[in-house]
């Protein structure tokens, strides 16, 4: 039988600090496909009868109160490097009062010694913190055994990541994606936290949230395309097999503000993630029905320039442009945000008409109270 390049000492180690590496330095964002935020207009008010300091940017989420509706996304874990980002970013989210998700943690389940690597919770006491494990792993495992991977870290929610085409281009990656819905039924009815399922940068579909939401989740991360593109990160570090395919699926994916737009009227609670980069992004994804925005490359960028100081001024950017934008549409909190009237270009509700099955749709219509609010 052949031994999986991860089962063999450190490999699943090298992995991580190879995407640490490539995060960092390499191109590694989406080419020739965007997150569709740019076709997405906020209506400018005049007149607000707002002030600045008026602006409530906090936001309820999983029982505690965000200063803004933020989260950094989950990047790394199972190495001391890897520790090191998870305590200082930790750090930061705890500075800026917003929600810290961990990476993968696959490392810990596999070695209980790297468990260390994820312990943040100390650091960050009042922080909304995510644990993390990939849906195919989750399928492998008792729910006791996932539960206590969520205990050990003292984490308020697990996030299940869904990857398929990350893992497909890895040489070392999964094959066989089937049980992943009963999986999820399973551990949205037996674990003590709540399940988030996550995507990693291709998005998610009307129909796949469908069936994330009859398995009993009740918040998606659609993370979708046109930010960091994990096919390119593992394009970037595979072998001959592996590029051809990362260059054959280099566009693949639907683009954020498409995923969000499609997910509308659903009833689930969504966090967007995926190549928001903007406080006017972060807006553009709360008029489409984010509850959070979910950050990771430019924060981590901005880490790896200037440590927990230049990541801290990053997030602090990123509030006060979102603040800026609230107060130009005269909402006052992200509640009234997510009500105000959203314009709607062409490409993107071509991508939702497909999406919903709808088509015909005005182009020139705002999408609340027009006929892609959906049932």
């Amino acid at each position: 039988m052949a031994v999986r390049a991860d089962q063999h000492a450190g490999g699943l180690s090298e992995r991580k600090r190879a995407h640490l590496d490539l995060c960092a330095n390499e191109a590694v964002e989406y080419a020739g496909k965007t997150t569709l935020f740019e076709d997405v207009e906020l209506l400018h008010n005049a007149l607000p009868e707002l002030a600045l300091d008026e602006v409530d940017l906090s936001v309820e989420f999983l029982g505690k109160r965000l200063r803004a509706p933020l989260l950094i996304t989950g990047m790394t874990g199972g190495t001391a490097d890897a520790f090191a980002v998870n305590r200082d970013l930790a750090l930061v989210a705890e500075r800026c009062g917003i929600a810290f998700g961990l990476g993968s943690q696959r490392a810990m389940q596999r070695d209980p010694d790297s468990a260390w690597t994820f312990a943040v919770r100390e650091l960050a006491p009042s922080v909304v913190l995510l644990a993390n494990l990939g849906l195919v792993q989750a399928t492998r495992l008792p729910t006791g055994s996932v539960s206590q991977l969520v205990a050990a870290v003292g984490a308020d929610a697990l996030c299940l990541h869904l990857n398929p085409a990350q893992e497909l281009i890895q040489a070392e990656g999964d094959r066989d994606f089937r049980g992943g819905v009963a999986a999820l039924a399973r551990l949205c009815r037996e674990l003590p936290v709540p399940v988030i399922a996550k995507e990693t940068g291709c998005g998610v579909s009307r129909a796949a949230a469908i069936e994330l939401r009859a398995a009993g989740v009740r918040c998606i991360d659609v993370s979708g395309a046109g930010g960091t593109s994990w096919v390119r990160v593992e394009t970037l570090r595979g072998d001959e097999r592996s590029r051809a395919l990362g260059a054959l699926l280099a566009t693949w994916g639907i683009p954020t503000a498409a995923s969000l737009a499609m997910l509308d009227g659903l009833g689930v609670e969504l966090i967007a993630s995926g190549g928001v980069r903007t406080g006017l992004e972060i807006a553009k994804a709360i008029a489409l029905g984010a509850r959070l925005c979910g950050i990771a490359l430019p924060v981590y960028r901005a880490y790896r320039a200037g440590g927990i100081g230049a990541a801290t001024a990053f997030i602090e950017h990123l509030v006060e442009g979102l603040a800026a934008v609230m107060l130009l549409t005269g909402a006052r909190t992200p509640d009234e945000l997510a009500r105000q009237p959203v314009v709607l270009g062409e490409r993107l509700r071509a991508w939702v008409a497909a999406g919903t099955g709808r088509t015909g749709l005005s182009l020139a219509g705002a999408m609340h109270g027009s006929p892609l609010r959906h049932d």
